[in-house]
């Protein structure tokens, strides 16, 4: 198993920190999503408690993604008809993506502390809110939350179908090179 990238494919831990980060990004999405109509209680508490872990964890993952991408460099672009504006695209998409991860994450942590609620980390303890509650502000936040998470998985949608074009209308190995378990 290869653990760095090379200059033909991502190594095991860029491919690992790729789809841990996806799957919970789906897991907190959904949750933030729904929650509201999880029946009271345990079940949407339980809701809440796994979407806030999500965030906190997928903001731990892209710290470590950061790094590892900055000691570890992805392989170069795969050669495609369109040339250097859509090999720019491409990595102005991939930290855009990084940018919405952190604002969404720094927009939800704003809006519980602003709700003045503390931010429980993982159930191990909690973090108190610095400021008094303001009601008014939390709302304001927690609408620019949902817009910014809104907007992270229409690009993460546009992200795969690029993904999906390289694979099947260029034919190339874009894809295949970030799978798991493909060499």
């Amino acid at each position: 198993m290869q653990l760095r990238n090379s200059t033909e494919r991502y190594g095991a831990i860029a491919k690992a920190l790729h789809w841990m980060i996806a799957t919970l990004v789906i897991v907190a999405w959904v949750l933030g999503t729904v929650g509201d109509e999880l029946p009271r209680g345990t079940v949407r508490a339980t809701g809440q408690f796994i979407h806030m872990s999500a965030g906190l964890t997928i903001l731990a993952l892209l710290v470590v993604r950061l790094i590892w991408r900055l000691s570890d460099p992805p392989p170069p672009l795969e050669i495609t008809p369109f040339g250097r504006w859509a090999d720019r695209a491409g990595r102005y998409a991939h930290w855009l993506l990084y940018g919405l991860l952190a604002a969404v994450i720094g927009a939800g942590i704003t809006g519980q502390f602003a709700d003045g609620n503390a931010l429980p980390v993982f159930g191990i303890f909690e973090i108190a809110s610095p400021w008094a509650k303001d009601h008014q502000f939390a709302e304001v936040v927690e609408e620019i939350h949902e817009v910014l998470a809104n907007a992270l998985v229409i690009v993460a949608a546009l992200h795969t179908a690029a993904a999906l074009a390289h694979h099947w209308l260029l034919r190339d190995r874009t894809l295949a090179r970030m799978l798991p378990g493909i060499p």
